[in-house]
């Protein structure tokens, strides 16, 4: 029996894309240098104890920086933010001039106007295919009343003015 073959990259595109996910930018210090890089790939794995993940590509240029800390942290985007996604996205030498940022209690860029914020110790770095995926502890988390950024078939909406099912 031979193995099925893998559906291919525009078909796996279109099924991502309806998955809606949430925006983040994940930040960590090089040498005293902000790195950072707009992932989606992020997700709660347990709240007691505080544990999350977030993957990142082994060809970002902010990878490198991420497998070397100890910490990282995670600006999740407020609908405010669409200058800051579209600034992380894109290639960049210094992705930080300009913006307005402060270190975290363990050092780490915190985006001013996001959603939330977290630092986190960062626990493994599990190898998976073209990425690596980081489980983390959160070690410092902080809420603002800003509605989250959402993204969902190639687009960016406001996670604020979401109609709830019956």
């Amino acid at each position: 029996m031979t193995a099925p073959a893998c559906p291919d990259l525009d078909l796996m595109k279109q099924v991502n894309r309806r998955f809606v996910t949430g925006v983040t930018v994940v930040t960590a210090l090089d040498g005293g240098t902000p790195r950072g890089l707009a992932v989606n790939a992020f997700a709660s794995i347990s709240l007691d104890p505080p544990t999350v993940m977030v993957a990142v590509q082994h060809t970002s240029s902010t990878h490198e920086c991420l497998f070397r800390a100890t910490y990282l942290a995670i600006n999740i985007l407020s609908t405010d933010q669409l200058d800051v996604v579209n600034r992380f996205a894109a290639k960049s030498e210094d992705k930080f001039a300009g913006l307005d940022w402060r270190p975290g209690p363990f050092g780490n860029p915190l985006i001013e106007r996001s959603a939330a914020a977290m630092e986190t110790r960062i626990l493994e770095r599990l190898q998976a295919s073209t990425h690596t995926v980081f489980i983390c502890r959160v070690v410092h988390a902080e809420v603002s009343d800003r509605h989250p950024m959402i993204y969902a078939a190639g687009k960016f909406f406001d996670g604020g003015n979401l109609a709830a099912l019956a």
